[in-house]
């Protein structure tokens, strides 16, 4: 038994050369000239193999379709800003819970050692405000101290950060994960000296303004190369970036309605993550058991000694209670979370019915003088710059870069006694929201979706939104990350 083992293997391992050898030498001819890819003696023009995203390290693929996003229920409040609309999301990732004390503690970590001695401010800026844990009539001073660093909250989600500083976590994230993806093909070595300007960022890496410690490198089959290239993009290797969902991505994955799908329709619409219009489990083993971390009522955060029912005062940790239908956690209740967008409370009648959001700045890499790719900055980061007039001139889909007013904010949108004039005197959202005197609406107003564990059950419905400034925080508010999927909407699909 043990010889005819060995003697197949042996068998399947020649196939494999044999495959293997044949593969290398034939190459594949391009379908419209014939020519064969990935030949140096054609000029060396590369084609990578078509191969499935792979999918980021604490992110769960969400299947795309249509749903009915808005509210479902009938707002006590009486704002009327998010009235129910059908669109479509396509396929995107999203993180399986909500980002956590220790996932921003090695954030600042890596800040601190790269950035801390020449730039101490920018770690400075990043650090969560655990003063939001304050109130002036109540003793909550040991959260201030404790439950960002200390080891029995590392897995609870991280609150007191800003939207400004949610994206840049995410900025971070991406070029973390896609540096450690070069080190594990082997493409870079691990370099611990990085500092300053010199880190790996994923954009300066790929305009050729980070080399970083060179392993073995990318086979360049250029034949006026120098043999070994730095990865591009099209090798599809990298991923795309991290970034904050979109309030549509962040509402559909929140509902989870694969879970209520049979053919092409849904058989039962949610009011929550989950089915029903209680807050309670009916498994068997924990029946009765509240699904989510919410506040009960006046005065009832967590219920009564010995018999606890959401069992957590403040937020717990990021993997409790029950996943939804996409096997995502705590879409309803323990922390609110930012998306993407910029409030308007008529975003809903006007965004586009396919991937809708609102808070567009177009922007181009900055170029020098000979039309390249300017230096990097200080940080080793890439610099953007708004797309100019000029630039926006002939184009019909958008006429300039900041469409974050577009059709409620800008001049056009309001009502006033010169609007026939027709010359566009403001541009950003003063001409029609008076903030600090009639609203609270700026431009640096962004959505906040979900309900946290001081919040009563109504929030806990996907379709409620509310706003805060960018550049402010809360103990109730987190965050978790998204990104893109790239090809088809599922894994192997059209």
């Amino acid at each position: 038994m043990f010889k005819m083992n060995k003697s197949f293997l042996i068998l399947a391992g020649l196939a494999f050369l044999a495959i293997f050898s044949t593969s290398c030498k034939s190459h594949e001819r391009s379908r419209t000239t014939g020519w064969e890819y990935n030949n140096p003696k054609n000029g060396g023009f590369e084609v990578a193999q078509s191969a499935e995203q792979i999918t980021g390290p604490g992110l769960v693929l969400i299947e795309g379709g249509t749903f009915t996003m808005g509210s479902t229920s009938e707002t006590p409040f009486y704002e009327w800003d998010n009235s129910p609309r059908k669109v479509t999301v396509s396929s995107f990732y999203i993180d399986q819970t909500e980002v956590s004390n220790i996932a921003y503690l090695e954030y600042i970590f890596w800040l601190n050692r790269v950035y801390g001695q020449s730039y101490p401010l920018v770690v400075q800026n990043a650090l969560p405000d655990t003063l939001v844990w304050r109130d002036r009539l109540a003793y909550n001073e040991p959260l201030v101290q404790t439950y960002f660093r200390h080891p029995s909250y590392q897995n609870y989600p991280v609150v007191g950060v800003s939207w400004v500083q949610a994206n840049d976590f995410a900025s971070w994230r991406s070029d973390r994960v896609n540096e450690g993806l070069l080190i594990d093909a082997g493409i870079l070595d691990f370099d611990p000296d990085q500092v300053d300007e010199n880190n790996f960022n994923t954009d300066a890496y790929l305009a050729g303004q980070y080399e970083g410690l060179v392993k073995e490198g990318k086979k360049d089959l250029d034949p006026k190369g120098t043999g070994v290239r730095n990865v591009r993009f099209e090798d599809g290797l990298l991923l795309p970036n991290y970034r904050l969902p979109t309030e549509a991505e962040w509402e559909y994955a929140a509902l989870g309605l694969v879970g209520n799908t049979l053919y092409n329709r849904v058989v039962e619409r949610r009011q929550y993550p989950w089915n029903g219009s209680g807050v309670r489990t009916d498994e068997t083993k924990y029946y009765g058991s509240f699904v989510a971390n919410f506040k009960i009522g006046s005065g009832d955060y967590m219920g009564v000694a010995g018999n606890l029912n959401d069992g957590a005062s403040i937020p717990a940790s990021v993997g409790s209670y029950w996943p939804n239908d996409y096997g995502i956690y705590n879409m309803a209740g323990n922390v609110s979370e930012w998306v993407l967008d910029v409030y308007r409370p008529m975003t809903p009648e006007f965004v586009s019915d396919f991937n809708p959001y609102r808070g567009n700045v177009f922007k181009n890499v900055k170029k020098d003088i000979d039309g390249g790719i300017a230096p990097k900055d200080s940080l080793g980061r890439i610099v953007y710059e708004n797309i100019t007039p000029e630039e926006a001139a002939l184009r019909k889909n958008y006429r300039k870069a900041d469409n974050v007013n577009y059709r409620d904010g800008d001049y056009q949108s309001g009502i006033r006694a010169d609007w026939l004039d027709g010359e566009e005197e403001a541009t950003d959202s003063k001409s029609m929201y008076d903030y600090g005197q009639t609203t609270l609406i700026s431009d640096k107003a962004r959505v906040v979706k979900g309900g946290s564990w001081n919040d009563g059950v109504y929030y806990l419905s996907p379709g409620t939104r509310r706003f805060l400034n960018e550049d402010e925080s809360a103990s109730t508010i987190g965050f978790r990350c998204a990104m893109i999927r790239v090809g088809s909407a599922i894994p192997g699909g059209n």
